[in-house]
């Protein structure tokens, strides 16, 4: 290692990509794994001193082989990286869960007694994560607490020197070691039209004072055409969500109010380290909360006004934006 490289690496802590990893209790398997192998063989053992009597080993033997099969492959096995059992659980969850959701927050009405036939499965309620917006940006949870979404500049952390590089570094870990209330840092990335941009200099390019600047302007928007009929075009975006579980402290008007100081608090404390936190006001929560429900961006929750994600006696509709597939 040449003195560059220790220079660059001062300061730097490694972590393994695996600190998540259950730990491995015996025969290099996990606690969840000897459970359903400890299981299934307890299951196995018992069917056999309970039919040794009656069934031949070899029958019994045969038998047994596709449940012991069956036990390994949820102890060991894994799907999409998710592990075999909870695998299988998740979906069976999934087929034994209604598939036709519906906004009823008074609970989904009978069928009328009048009909003929039955109706067939009906609808249960829709529960979502989020009971409304207030205008002040405070996302109600319902009875998990109450949230507000900031939105975070981003840092070219690569292009600074290694001392500024550890400043900022000390000023994130400051911030990250005097939470005392769950906080998450969410990178989501969005499609960019460039339609608008490509109007403005169209329209504007007629207008400049030069020839010159009008064809440069005409060259520009012929390029941002080009680029975005070349390639998809992503924007990044980093948020900051702060969140105030409910408590017997933290509920009615002092809620907010805490949540308004750690949010002040934050962008403090993040300015330190080169990041500019602003929070986010009614309508701009609500339009952030209609993209992560819908990332395709085609629909939009129409009424999305800062004031609630749904009214109790209204429909949730929703508006086809420009462009849009029908």
């Amino acid at each position: 290692m040449t003195a560059r490289d220790t220079e660059r690496d001062r300061g730097r802590v490694r972590i393994p990509a695996d600190f998540e990893r259950p730990d491995k209790l015996l025969a290099g398997l996990t606690a969840r794994q000897l459970a359903i192998l400890a299981v299934a063989a307890v299951a196995l053992w018992g069917g056999y001193a309970a039919t040794r009597h009656l069934v031949p080993a070899a029958v019994y033997g045969a038998l047994a082989i596709p449940v012991g099969a069956v036990a390994a492959m949820l102890a060991l096995g894994r799907f999409e990286g998710v592990p075999a059992d909870r695998w299988v659980s998740a979906a069976w969850r999934h087929h034994r869960a209604p598939h036709r959701l519906v906004p009823a927050p008074d609970g989904v009405p009978p069928a009328p007694a009048f009909l003929a036939t039955s109706p067939g499965p009906m609808p249960d309620m829709l529960r979502l994560p989020v009971a409304g917006v207030g205008g002040d940006g405070i996302v109600d949870l319902g009875p998990d607490g109450l949230a507000v979404i900031c939105r975070a500049s981003a840092v070219t952390f690569s292009l600074r020197t290694p001392t500024e590089q550890e400043a900022l570094v000390a000023g994130f870990a400051r911030w990250l070691n005097g939470l005392d209330q769950p906080a998450q840092i969410l990178v989501r990335a969005e499609p960019v039209d460039l339609t608008p941009s490509i109007d403005a200099l169209l329209d504007a390019a007629p207008a400049l004072p030069h020839p010159a600047l009008e064809t440069a302007a005409r060259r520009h928007a012929a390029f941002l055409a080009e680029l975005a009929a070349r390639r998809d075009l992503l924007r990044r975006e980093v948020l900051v969500v702060l969140r105030q579980p409910p408590s017997s402290n933290s509920t009615g008007v002092d809620g907010p109010a805490r949540l308004g100081r750690r949010a002040a608090e934050a962008a403090s404390a993040l300015g330190a380290a080169g990041v500019t936190l602003v929070t986010l006001d009614g309508p701009a929560a609500a339009t952030y909360l209609a993209h992560a429900l819908d990332p395709a961006g085609d629909l939009r929750p129409a009424g999305l006004d800062g004031t609630a994600l749904y009214g109790t006696d209204e429909p949730v509709t929703f508006a086809r934006r420009k462009g849009a597939v029908q």
